[in-house]
């Protein structure tokens, strides 16, 4: 058996067992990925796929036991690169985020700053999709760390370590109704207006849900977004009241909008990071993880990481 046969089983698994997708991904033709996992087969004793003719149909029961197990082997042969890099080359290479929009339009641009100024040769990869996403794409060794505040704590294959708490915010112009109350918004009051806030999968959004499911209100949603500048657009334009995150007020160019706090109405949400169970983090990986949150330390990092699931 070979690390070729791993990687083809590997990509036919990643691409729901269309061997002609898992070879255009190799680089490499089907009939080879095809003859290599059946040599590999042959050498185990089993079968890993089921088959209808030559298609691939199913994974068998001992295959998915070796596919685990092909897994390890590949992120372990990541490590080993991940190693020699940076032992040859302690300042350079890329460190690969994958995040929502709301943080990588608000939270890590001076934290990503700093972070060049230290590592100059550090090239940074930055892939913006849904919190699920970012956390698929960590599993999979496509990013080094993911952020968000959803999903990330519903995978075994990840460790996620809390990274810092921030609440909703009410926007809204200055002529609406509620901007110029001076007691407390309530929910009730809110649930009457129009609101603007984003998708159900992003950004602390289903903590709105669940309050006004707890106070038997059903909010009028006029529109969702998962991009925070999209909201205040539709707020300026008097479309409703805007529900964003705190991070995404910014003093200079939302003076126009009337800001008020939330956190009574919808509590705290908290932000997480996630790295991939096993993965080996080269240090300005861990240096950027502090630059996140101070608890982020290597030390706390490479605790959670030693750690078995579930402890």
């Amino acid at each position: 058996m070979n690390l070729h046969q791993f990687k083809f089983v590997h990509a036919a698994v990643k691409h729901n067992l269309n061997l002609t997708l898992a070879a255009q991904s190799l680089n490499t033709s089907q009939p080879g990925v095809s003859k290599a996992i059946l040599e590999l087969e042959a050498e185990l004793g089993i079968e890993i796929f089921g088959r209808h003719g030559k298609r691939l149909k199913r994974i068998t029961t001992p295959g998915a036991q070796v596919i685990k197990s092909i897994e390890v082997i590949l992120a372990e042969l990541n490590n080993l690169k991940k190693i020699g890099q940076d032992y040859s080359a302690q300042d350079s290479g890329t460190l690969s985020i994958a995040t929502t929009h709301t943080q990588a339009r608000y939270v890590l641009p001076p934290l990503l700053t700093q972070l060049r100024s230290g590592y100059p040769n550090v090239n940074i990869s930055l892939h913006q999709g849904t919190p699920h996403q970012a956390a698929k794409m960590v599993m999979e060794g496509l990013a080094d760390i993911a952020i968000a505040t959803e999903s990330l704590t519903d995978f075994d294959e990840l460790v996620t370590l809390p990274c810092y708490h921030w609440q909703h915010v009410l926007v809204m112009p200055p002529e609406h109704p509620l901007s110029q109350q001076n007691k407390p918004i309530s929910l009730k009051q809110l649930s009457t207006f129009p609101l603007i806030t984003y998708h159900p999968t992003f950004t602390g959004r289903q903590r709105i849900d669940t309050a006004f499911a707890k106070h038997h209100l059903v909010p009028n949603i006029a529109l969702e977004a998962i991009d925070s500048d999209v909201i205040k657009t539709y707020v300026r334009i008097g479309m409703g009241v805007g529900i964003v995150a705190e991070m995404a007020i910014q003093p200079q160019t939302d003076k126009d909008l009337v800001v008020k706090p939330a956190w009574d109405l919808f509590g705290q949400n908290l932000t997480r990071v996630a790295f991939r169970r096993g993965a080996y983090l080269r240090q300005f990986v861990l240096d950027f993880a502090q630059l996140l949150s101070p608890e982020l330390n290597a030390a706390n990092i490479h605790k959670a990481l030693a750690e078995k699931p579930g402890v």
